[in-house]
Parts: structure tokens; C-alpha cells; sequence
């Protein structure tokens, strides 16, 4: 066993998947390369990490959640005070394990954690997962000793294109796909009652799901599925009977290769199984579609500051998925530019290489060495 590199590191970042599964991914990779390293994570108590960080044994400490805001209310008068019991809090965490460094991935926690690593001199590594970045990430590399982008767009001086730390299950999919492809492919088929010798289409709006996706994709259930193609529609929270009912009218055979679920927790296993994924492009689907090399129509978010469309900018632009607006994504589309596509196995296979080609399946581990980098730096001048 090599010696410690790193021997405590906080990792901040909470509130969506997005921040919380690269952040996971990251302290998997730390404690795999520097066993025995003590690791608390930033969170709140409202967050998606309040479940997933003690689900993975690490420990949470918990800080206030302190939203900016945006326009003049009363809130401008309370954020003082707030991000200073925040600031208390995150830096009671660092000093607690006496933090080498701290590794942000941005969102509310991230501020606190930034601020009070600067207070001690305690460097920073801050991981982007957008190509259009955050409040709390833009003010965390001005002093942070190492930036690493998932995307180039993300400008920042001195910053490293290191991919998007995948999660545990993502990355475990990579190795079982490089051993017996066909045979993942089979397993995860018969976890979700589908034929593996058929083409999937896997339709997912993110565990809150997409109401355009849902309604315009179910529209087309009778084309999408009339040349023996397989649609895997993850509707959603509380979705699902709203898609059940608009395909309720298919032929026998067409409504068996119609599968609705609200919500899928194995979700690399509907990665194993799909020929083309339809989907929005949050930043950790763009970067798992294209580690595993799987062709997508991307329909980003068309609220926000833009990011979903600069997100998915690089994976197009070789050739490995289409980009559709919000408003543009309609039966007729679909109809003219998806269904045809399912049925040239060529065209789909020179997408999968193309979505391969920008792939990153390694960024944890980039990830990591900055962190150790950092530690070996040492803590600066507060």
C-alpha cells in the first residue's frame, strides 16, 4: 500500500444530482488511491445528499442553505447573516478533520466552504460541471490552486479540461462493456423485462421528468415502435399515467415494446440496453452518454442561464447525437428526424463512435490527482 497522499479533504457541493454524483464519484476515487483518508462532505439537510452522502458511508455536516438572490426583496437584507453562519459552520467542518484541501462542485454550499477554506489558507480545487458556470464556482476560482472543467467552453485561466467525475455504477458499466458487451447487455435486458436482440429507445427527463419529452415522444409511440423497436419510457415522478394513457390505444404487439416507469434507480442498466438515448442535457447526462459512447437527441432545459445547450455543444458538433429546442421538439419531428434514424444501423453506429470520441471515462481520477496536488502544496498565507 502506497503511502498517504492525502490524509482529509472536505468535499461542498449539494442540492441536484448534478453536484452530488460527481462529488461521490470523487471521494470514491480519493479513497481508493489514499486508503485511510477522512472525508466529510458539505451539504444540507434539504438536499439531495442529506440520503445519498450517509448512504455511501461518508459523513455529512450540515450548513444553512444560502440562496442569492436574484432581484431586491427582503432576502438581501438576511444574506449577510445567513452566509455568515454558513461561513461558522463550513469552517467548524474544515478544522474538525483539519481539511487538507477543499474540493467544491458548486451550488449553495459551495460559497461558505470557498470563503472559509480562504480564512485558513487552506487551498481549494473547484470542479465545474457546466460549460457555462455557476455564482459559486466563478467566486471560488479566483483563488482556487487548481480548476478542473468538464467542458472546454468553461473558461477559466489556468483551468484543466479533466471530464465529469462518473459515478461508481457508470464506471462499473464502462469495465463490464470492455469485457463482454453483448453479455451486460443481456443482464440489465432481463432486469428490465426487454428483449436484447431488439433495438431500445430510452426516453428520460430526469428524475422529475420533461412534460414535452413525455407527451411529444408518446404521441409517436405507433411509428416509434411498428418496426419491432423496444421505447423505455422513464416518465418521471407521478408521470406515469399520463403517458400510459396517451399509449394506451397501441396493437397488442406494439404496447409489449411500450415499456412506462415513473423512475429507474439502476439506471445503468437502461444505459446497458439503449441504441439511442432522447433526453435533456444536464451536464452528468451529456458526460455518462458519452464515456459509454451512446447516441442521443438531446432536448435541453429551456429555462436557466442556457448551459444545456452549450453542455451537449461538443458531443453534436462530432457527430454523435442531434439537437432539437424545447419548442422544436414536436410529433412531426420526431416523426421525420428519430423514427428514420432507428432504422439505419449504420448511421447509429458511426454516432456511437462519434459520442465515444469526446467521451471521458477517467476524470475521477484527474480529479483526484489535483486534489493531491493541492495537498502536497500545502495551506497559503489566509
Amino acid at each position: 500500500m502506497r503511502d498517504l497522499v492525502v490524509e482529509s479533504v472536505l468535499l461542498a457541493g449539494g442540492g441536484t444530482a448534478g453536484h452530488v454524483n460527481p462529488l461521490l464519484a470523487v471521494a470514491d476515487e480519493l479513497e481508493r488511491r489514499n486508503p485511510g483518508v477522512r472525508m466529510v462532505v458539505l451539504g444540507t439537510r434539504e438536499g439531495l445528499e442529506s440520503d445519498l452522502v450517509p448512504a455511501r458511508g461518508l459523513r455529512l455536516a450540515v450548513v444553512p442553505r444560502v440562496p442569492m438572490p436574484r432581484r431586491p426583496t427582503l432576502d438581501w437584507f438576511r444574506l449577510p447573516g445567513r452566509l455568515r453562519a454558513a461561513v461558522r459552520a463550513a469552517g467548524a467542518a474544515i478544522d474538525e478533520i483539519d481539511a487538507q484541501v477543499v474540493v467544491g462542485f458548486g451550488g449553495y454550499v459551495s460559497t461558505p466552504a470557498y470563503l472559509a477554506a480562504r480564512r485558513r489558507g487552506v487551498p481549494v480545487v473547484v470542479q465545474e460541471q457546466n460549460a457555462r458556470p455557476g455564482l459559486a464556482n466563478r467566486l471560488g476560482a479566483r483563488w482556487a490552486r487548481s480548476v478542473a472543467l468538464t467542458f472546454p467552453a468553461a473558461a477559466f485561466p489556468d483551468a484543466q479540461v479533466t471530464g465529469l467525475p462518473l459515478r461508481t455504477e457508470i464506471a462499473g458499466l464502462l469495465t463490464e462493456r470492455a469485457d463482454d458487451a453483448d453479455g451486460s447487455r443481456r443482464k440489465a435486458a432481463a432486469e428490465l423485462g426487454l428483449d436484447p436482440d431488439a433495438p431500445v429507445v430510452l426516453v428520460t427527463g430526469g428524475s422529475l421528468g420533461a412534460k414535452r419529452i413525455n407527451d411529444t415522444v408518446a404521441s409517436c409511440a405507433e411509428e416509434l415502435t411498428r418496426d419491432g423497436v423496444q421505447v423505455l419510457h422513464l416518465t418521471g415522478r407521478g408521470k406515469a399515467d399520463d403517458v400510459r394513457s396517451a399509449v394506451a390505444g397501441l396493437p397488442a404487439d406494439q404496447a409489449a415494446r411500450y415499456h412506462v416507469l415513473e423512475y429507474l434507480a439502476d439506471m445503468h442498466h437502461a444505459y446497458a440496453v439503449a441504441d439511442l438515448v432522447v433526453c435533456r442535457s444536464g451536464a452528468g447526462t451529456v458526460c455518462e452518454l458519452a464515456a459509454l459512447g451512446l447516441p442521443a437527441v438531446f432536448v435541453p432545459l429551456p429555462i436557466g442561464n442556457g448551459e444545456q445547450r452549450l453542455n451537449a455543444a461538443a458531443f453534436v458538433e462530432a457527430g454523435g447525437g442531434l439537437l432539437v429546442a424545447d419548442d422544436d421538439f414536436t410529433a412531426g419531428w420526431v416523426r421525420s428526424e428519430v423514427v428514420p434514424l432507428l432504422g439505419d444501423a449504420e448511421a447509429l453506429a458511426r454516432m456511437r463512435v462519434a459520442a465515444a470520441s469526446v467521451g471521458v471515462p477517467d476524470a475521477a481520477g484527474k480529479v483526484a490527482h489535483l486534489v493531491e496536488e493541492a495537498a502536497a502544496h500545502g495551506r497559503g498565507a489566509p
